[in-house]
């Protein structure tokens, strides 16, 4: 699989990865229809840096980042657990001397995953701030000093 810059034709699939990962959590709301998941996916593309993992099956997976933050990093399940993710994060991390993203709380993989690659969680919240109502936290790299 190789990493290459998403187009705006990519925006479906995208959306597709990003709507299958909502529909396998639990605790994930589903709050937006599949059009405004592309929608907000074009405008990703459009308007941040968005790199997709690609296999000869098309997107697997994709980062978005703007700067420092990292707004989206999310895999198909048949490509987690094998390092792509990290290939993602590399690859943002090879961009910028620091960045900044939030996950959800009860993202234990996820949390997980970003303390693995140096991340330090340094706020929480009540999910008051962001759009599905579920307590995150902020995380940066590298670790800086202080905390949650």
């Amino acid at each position: 699989m190789r990493l290459t810059p998403a187009k705006r034709r990519d925006a479906r699939r995208l959306a597709r990865i990003l709507a299958d990962w909502i529909d396998e959590t639990p605790w994930m709301p589903t709050i937006h229809t599949p059009d405004q998941d592309r929608s907000f996916l074009a405008w990703l593309i459009t308007n941040t840096e968005v790199v997709t993992l690609r296999s000869w099956r098309g997107p697997q997976g994709f980062l978005a980042r703007e700067d420092t933050m990292v707004h989206a990093l999310y895999l198909r399940p048949a490509v987690r657990g094998q390092g792509h993710g990290k290939r993602l994060l590399d690859w943002a991390k090879a961009r910028s001397p620091n960045l900044t993203l939030w996950t959800f709380q009860a993202n234990a993989g996820a949390r997980a995953f970003y303390a693995r690659e140096g991340f330090r969680e340094v706020e929480m919240t009540d999910g008051a701030g962001n759009d599905e109502g579920v307590p995150d936290v902020r995380l940066v790299w590298p670790a800086e000093r202080g905390g949650a």
